[in-house]
């Protein structure tokens, strides 16, 4: 019996030293420039893959690329693979229904994804019902789903603070333009809901003399805005709600407007950031890609590994604007 007791003993020791070996394993990496989020202090209990998918169909996503990729990096540190993927070029809800059922059946551990149409709380609903929990970011529809938390602009505050900015610079009356990124994308619409009914509601000397959609496309906002200048003369702000807006700044600078009409707009990236700097930009609210796409990442790996949820379903990102009179302040060194 007495062996016995000894064996017991110095098995529970081996035990507690292996335990102990492995919580010592788990790695102190320094999150990067821009990440928010730090990984739980413990490993898997086996290799973890995260999906991420996202869109490539303008600039803007770049940085959101940025933060997957740094996501990746950073994870691998903790035996999870982050695979960044491409749904497309142009953004459907059948692309996301597509790209996540492909992900559902690979059985991915988890899925960091971009759902900005309604009919995409479905597909979301499927993968979390199968076993696959569902982080959402940037935007989504306006139906809820069962993905664990969204990290993202609260698109209505940010359309509203862009209608007090238009009525700034307007004085309160004048023509403004609006172009939208999508016709049905709800972050598109929230963004030009909560600018016009601003204006409507305080200003109602401003005229809204069309509202087009780009598709995100720069090429397309700059012949919109070419038209609505051709048509309206005395146009004095070009909103655009989403993708592509340094085509509407390149078509007033081309014409020669600059300070007499300008656009007002969201993403610091670097075409607008020079915009910005050269005057027909007037003003650009963030919504903090690079975060977005490192952070989703993150959460979704503590989910994993610790079921820890983030503090609330919507995680909001700040509202920062960049003018002309502070981008050289907010962006020395781009």
């Amino acid at each position: 019996m007495r062996k016995k007791g000894i064996g017991t003993a110095l098995m529970a020791l081996f035990l507690s030293a292996f335990i102990g070996g492995l919580a010592a394993q788990v790695p102190n990496v320094p999150l990067p420039k821009g990440g928010e989020v730090a990984a739980v202090n413990q490993l898997p209990a086996k290799p973890l893959r995260i999906a991420f998918l996202s869109f490539q169909n303008n600039p803007f996503w770049f940085p959101v690329r940025d933060g997957a990729l740094a996501a990746k990096a950073y994870l691998k540190n903790f035996n999870t693979t982050v695979d960044y993927i491409v749904m497309g070029d142009d953004m459907t809800a059948s692309r996301v229904v597509s790209a996540m059922e492909t992900c559902i059946a690979k059985r991915y551990d988890a899925i960091a994804v971009v759902p900005i149409f309604d009919g995409t709380e479905k597909i979301i609903d499927k993968a979390v019902e199968s076993g696959i929990p569902v982080f959402d970011f940037i935007a989504e529809g306006s139906k809820p789903s069962k993905a664990i938390a969204f990290l993202g602009q609260d698109a209505y505050a940010a359309g509203q603070l862009a209608g007090k900015i238009i009525a700034k610079l307007t004085g309160g009356e004048g023509k403004v333009g609006v172009i939208t990124g999508y016709f049905g994308a709800t972050q598109h619409q929230q963004r030009m809901d909560g600018a016009l009914d601003y204006l409507k509601k305080n200003d109602p000397g401003i005229k809204i003399v069309g509202k087009y959609e780009n598709r995100d496309s720069a090429e397309t906002a700059y012949s919109l805005t070419r038209d609505m200048l051709t048509a309206n003369p005395d146009l004095k702000i070009v909103y655009v709600t989403a993708g592509g807006p340094f085509g509407a700044a390149k078509a007033i600078k081309d014409l020669g407007l600059t300070g007499k009409v300008g656009v007002v707009c969201y993403d610091h990236i670097p075409e607008n950031i020079a915009y910005a700097r050269t005057g027909q930009i007037y003003a650009a609210i963030d919504q903090d890609p690079f975060g977005q796409g490192f952070d989703s990442c993150v959460y979704l790996y503590n989910y994993l590994v610790a079921k820890q949820l983030p503090s609330s379903h919507f995680i909001p990102v700040k509202l920062t604007v960049m003018t002309p009179e502070n981008v050289n302040e907010l962006y020395p060194n781009k």
